[in-house]
């Protein structure tokens, strides 16, 4: 039984490790915009499909991807281009990622759960995690950081009315730089690494 027990600062080191590559403060203005957009983002949906595929691809992400012949840094690259156009959107009020016109249509899995919360930057970490910590571990913090997850979007609201719209206007230019700068550093090192196995 001594194999399943959780140890507790492992767990900790390593939800604080995913936390800062998901990156939950620099998610709000995104979320912001797309409630604004009316397309808000279904906080369980959100939650629960993050859950999933960082459990999915903590067992057998290496292996699912060797069956597609794809490798991290393909993964990576299609992220950043997933990214690049997200940041796109936010700096230039471009609509580029097409949802159904209802009011109660949610854009949940493309951009935010991949490749915003669970992208390349965040599968590559769990990967560097198992080979520090125990699984039990890792998946205690993946389900502390889902709850954080949860959490965040779901005060959305709240969030919405500390900031004004002044404040939300400057966030979303801001983050939408700072997302397009995280695109191009995340495509240029990866389809370098690419073009050096060709």
């Amino acid at each position: 039984m001594e194999n399943f027990a959780f140890n507790f600062k492992d767990a900790l080191s390593a939800f604080l490790v995913l936390f800062a590559v998901i990156d939950v403060p620099g998610l709000m203005p995104i979320i912001i915009d797309y409630k604004r957009q009316g397309r808000p983002v279904n906080a369980t949906k959100a939650a629960l499909y993050s859950l999933a595929a960082f459990v999915v691809f903590l067992f057998v992400g290496e292996a699912l991807l060797d069956l597609f012949n794809v490798d991290i840094a393909s993964f990576a690259v299609a992220g950043s281009l997933v990214i690049f156009a997200l940041a796109f959107e936010m700096i230039f009020g471009i609509k580029i990622f097409k949802t159904d016109d209802t009011p109660a249509s949610s854009s949940v899995f493309v951009p935010i759960v991949f490749p915003l919360i669970a992208g390349a930057g965040s599968f590559t970490t769990l990967l560097s995690l198992r080979a520090l910590y125990s699984i039990q571990d890792i998946l205690l913090s993946l389900v502390a950081n889902v709850i954080v997850i949860y959490i965040a979007i779901r005060l959305v609201s709240f969030f919405e009315k500390i900031l004004g719209d002044g404040g939300i206007y400057v966030l979303q230019r801001v983050f939408g730089i700072i997302l397009l700068a995280i695109s191009v550093r995340m495509f240029m090192s990866n389809i370098t690494q690419i073009l050096e196995t060709l």
